[in-house]
């Protein structure tokens, strides 16, 4: 397992801890990270709040621009429509996912936004970090609310 895959899981982790969905982000430059976040829907009272939206605000404020075009981004579920338009604005250079998404993902599943022509920017995106691990996670979080 990478050690900003297990940053993220950190991230997710807490993010449950707080009773937020577990979904961790991560951005890393040059080796080193940079931004990192959880969820905090519910928390901030923010729909947009997702951990890759928060990571992405925290990175640019950090390098002192909107454009992270020397940064890969770890995030432990597979990105929805909003942060993959996000991730593309932002020109993250590479994407890599734990769980896919099934039902919200547009990465591999649902719109697959990064294939479709109309999508400025296409990081190189790189599936089933540590899915196993962020599948878990997500699911003993949710088996816990039922």
């Amino acid at each position: 397992m990478s050690e900003f895959m297990e940053k993220a899981l950190e991230q997710a982790k807490l993010a449950a801890e707080r009773g937020e969905v577990p979904v961790g982000a991560v951005i890393v430059q040059n080796g080193k990270v940079i931004a990192q976040a959880g969820n905090r829907t519910i928390e901030d009272k923010d729909p947009t709040a997702h951990a890759e939206i928060l990571a992405l605000r925290e990175a640019a404020l950090a390098i002192g621009n909107e454009r992270l075009l020397e940064c890969d981004l770890y995030v432990t579920l597979e990105p929805c429509t909003m942060c993959a338009g996000a991730i593309s604005f932002a020109r993250i250079r590479r994407l890599y996912f734990g769980a896919e998404d099934y039902k919200g993902g547009a990465v591999e599943n649902g719109v697959r936004f990064f294939s479709d022509p109309s999508c400025h920017h296409c990081p190189e995106v790189y599936t089933g970090m540590s899915a196993g691990e962020s599948g878990r996670i997500l699911k003993d979080f949710f088996k816990d609310r039922r």
